[in-house]
């Protein structure tokens, strides 16, 4: 199927690995020309179509610097993928998370999409065009415990913004859509500061069992495995993709079947 992506600009931010980089290299597939910001950039070398932007997101320039590469290199953006963001396990729980953790979270999981949304929304107005998808996480209306707390809640801000941005600027021809992954097979999982390794070490065990122990204890997969970021890099391109122009305000769940409720 043709998703209408060929020569669309696209930027995506947190390009270098897991998600982002399943996203990057899923538009480049399609056709887009994309415009990949991160701190380091050597796995994004090579790729066709893909034009590599080293940048820190989480400063307060750094969005708009990487919105300005694009606009200068092709003269307008199509779609922005705001996928930068990260996690810190808090086994103290809510009285050993500081202001400052929290700060943390917010900036790197929240601001950061807030800036560059709007960055590119200007150049996208005045085309009366575009797509914006931001990358949530169940963990911004799951929480089973205490350990990503700061996270899911700079991850709520992200949805509430998503909805909002979808109202005020659909009239304008701008969609604006979130996806939700439970846990998805990168380092936000299994790297060496991930959960499984974090908690292994506070736990004694080993960091398989306590990825299997976690997943237990937050009620399982329905599909018995983690999400591939591959996976949630083709709804991303749909979502990005002018088929589904009428889908806006969404939020999309990409958890296995880890969240039971309707």
């Amino acid at each position: 199927m043709d998703v209408m992506l060929t020569d669309k600009v696209a930027i995506v931010t947190g390009a270098s690995k897991g998600i982002g980089l399943a996203i990057v290299k899923a538009l480049a597939r399609e056709g887009a020309r994309v415009v990949a910001g991160a701190r380091g950039i050597d796995s994004l070398a090579g790729i066709e179509g893909v034009t590599a932007v080293a940048v820190d997101l989480v400063a307060p320039e750094g969005p708009a610097r990487l919105v300005s590469r694009a606009l200068d290199a092709h003269g307008r953006v199509d779609v922005l993928v705001n996928n930068v963001g990260a996690v810190r396990m808090r086994l103290q729980g809510f009285l050993g998370t500081s202001d400052d953790e929290f700060a943390w979270a917010m900036q790197t999981n929240f601001f950061a999409a807030l800036r560059a949304t709007r960055a590119v929304l200007p150049a996208m107005l005045s085309r009366g065009s575009g797509s914006i998808v931001n990358i949530a996480s169940v963990n911004a209306f799951f929480e089973p415990d205490a350990g990503v707390l700061d996270y899911g809640a700079a991850k709520a801000a992200l949805l509430n913004l998503t909805k909002s941005l979808a109202q005020e600027f659909g009239p304008r021809g701008i969609t604006v859509n979130a996806i939700s992954p439970g846990p998805v097979s990168t380092d936000l999982w299994l790297g060496k500061d991930g959960v499984a390794h974090t908690v292994a070490r506070a736990t004694g065990v080993d960091p398989e069992t306590a990825r299997k122990n976690v997943l237990a204890s937050i009620g399982g997969l329905a599909t018995g495995r983690l999400t591939t970021p591959e996976e949630v890099a083709t709804l991303a391109v749909l979502l990005a993709s002018p088929l589904t122009a009428n889908v806006t305000g969404s939020n999309y769940v990409v958890d296995g079947g880890l969240i039971k409720t309707t």
